[in-house]
């Protein structure tokens, strides 16, 4: 699998999908981060339609969308039950402030939300329209990310009852429920 994928049984639908793989083109475990200069924040973009390929991207606008894939990832730890990080989310709202959206009315379509910025302002603003969009339709909820601290992967929950947990329960699901039971194991012999 190439790095940022989740399996096909976790992948969210598109466009939700590019939210999916912004919160995971850093690998907590391995720290590999695809997002590690601003030409690489640029070729992900630009590989992605998120940006042009002519448009700069600037070492401020690296921290800007590294502000907005961490607030992501705090919002989708919240989505699976955690307790919101709240220097994350205002983190994540200073950084979206520029990335104006606008309603768009073409004949014969639904309207939608754009972007009204070019430039990386443009693509935070495309990737906050998704969201919305995701919020609308009630599939917002079912991104989630994995709340073994070492993995934080996204993930989207496919469950019937919304309830899936982990990113992938034969590996963080394992590792966490045998480490619960050492910890309940220890509690019990002190």
């Amino acid at each position: 699998m190439a790095p940022g994928e989740s399996t096909p049984e976790k992948t969210a639908p598109q466009p939700l999908y590019l939210v999916q793989r912004l919160v995971n083109s850093v690998d907590l475990e391995t720290g590999e981060d695809e997002l590690g200069s601003p030409p690489a924040l640029h070729d992900w973009l630009v590989e992605r339609g998120l940006l042009a390929a002519g448009e700069p991207v600037t070492e401020a606008d690296l921290d800007r969308v590294r502000d907005v894939r961490e607030g992501l990832r705090a919002v989708l730890l919240a989505n699976n039950g955690l307790p919101f990080d709240d220097q994350k989310i205002e983190r994540l709202d200073q950084a979206v402030s520029r990335a104006d959206v606008r309603v768009r009315f073409r004949p014969g379509e639904d309207p939608k939300l754009v972007p009204d910025a070019r430039g990386v302002d443009g693509a935070v603003a495309r990737l906050m329209a998704i969201v919305a969009a995701a919020v609308q339709q009630g599939h917002w909820d079912r991104l989630k990310a994995c709340p073994r601290e070492e993995c934080e992967w996204a993930f989207y929950d496919r469950s019937k009852n919304r309830s899936g947990r982990w990113c992938q329960m034969e590996v963080c699901g394992n590792l966490e429920k045998a480490r619960a039971f050492r910890e309940r194991r220890r509690a019990a012999t002190a």
